[in-house]
């Protein structure tokens, strides 16, 4: 199957209180595993591409992954942009075959972004590209993203930028941060604001940042065969599912998956010193995306069988 568009992904969400899950892709076995999880839940999968995926791996290595994994898959899949941080770079990736595209101009004044933002949006929507933009901005380091302060999305400002940009889903700030080190205190998101800003853009489709939950298993493992992350702290699960029940239609998870591949990672070659194929720990990797994605699919997202 041909990758698609999220737009028939989004209103299914919108529509049956679910949101679909956003994961980072950088290699051939994250690919793997995120496939052989959706096929098993049959769940439509956002695939998406860091620039500093794009910087490891190569877009040309990402693409040919991507269509040996759609021939052996009839489920709806989108290829994701994350984070682009400028209009060349939307550019390269859509001429390359993406289907969908995020500009990130949060770190910009307000016209300026829209500017950006509106820019991307023509470029893309004559190709028929779906484009994500950021307004808000949240705390915390991704890669080449950093932040030291939440900026938390206004409702009014919100309608605005999408009425004149014409982007067609939304990254907002109500709480998540990027990276492992979220929250220091009690996790809260502001639902009260996300509320607000779904019922001035009814079926407009939200989405959440920052979103893994640092799961505490894999720190655990993490640490204890040789790690240093100390108070790493996510998103709680029931937030994310209670936040995918409104309208935010699509969760971005990275470190989730970074953090159980490094788990495992060093388990198996503390338990194997004499190892030294890379098949043997990498396999075990793929494995512990695969199940992670599947937990996301069916205790958090609630899009199980929504393919």
């Amino acid at each position: 199957m041909p990758l698609v568009s999220p737009k028939e992904m989004f209103e299914g969400a919108y529509a049956g209180g679910y949101a679909i899950g956003a994961f980072n892709v950088n290699n051939m076995e994250i690919i793997q595993g995120i496939m052989e999880a959706g096929s098993e839940e049959n769940s439509p999968l956002i695939l998406q591409v860091s620039a500093g995926a794009r910087k490891y791996a190569g877009q040309g290595y990402i693409i040919k992954l991507m269509e040996a994994a759609l021939q052996e898959t009839d489920l709806p899949v989108v290829l994701h942009l994350d984070h682009g941080a400028n209009f060349e770079i939307c550019k390269e990736v859509i001429d390359g075959g993406f289907t969908s595209v995020m500009i990130d101009g949060s770190h910009l004044p307000f016209k300026e972004n829209i500017a950006l933002t509106r820019q991307v949006v023509e470029y893309a929507h004559d190709k028929g590209v779906w484009v994500e933009a950021e307004l808000g901005r949240l705390a915390g380091v991704e890669e080449d993203v950093v932040s030291e302060e939440h900026i938390y999305t206004d409702p009014d400002e919100a309608v605005e930028f999408v009425e004149k940009t014409g982007c067609d889903s939304l990254a907002i700030a109500i709480g998540t941060s990027h990276g492992a080190y979220k929250f220091t205190g009690e996790a809260r998101l502001d639902f009260d604001r996300l509320d607000k800003i779904g019922s001035m853009m009814p079926k407009y489709p939200i989405v959440l940042h920052g979103a893994s939950s640092v799961v505490q298993e894999y720190v655990t493992m993490a640490n204890e065969y040789g790690a240093e992350i100390g108070g790493a702290k996510g998103v709680p699960e029931d937030l994310l599912r209670k936040a995918a029940s409104k309208a935010v239609c699509k969760i971005n998870i990275d470190t989730d998956i970074r953090l159980a591949m490094t788990a495992v990672i060093r388990k198996f070659l503390a338990e194997n010193p004499a190892a030294f194929d890379p098949r043997g720990y990498l396999g075990e990797a793929r494995k512990a995306v695969k199940e992670m994605v599947r937990h996301k699919i069916v205790n958090v997202l609630g899009c199980s069988n929504k393919a």
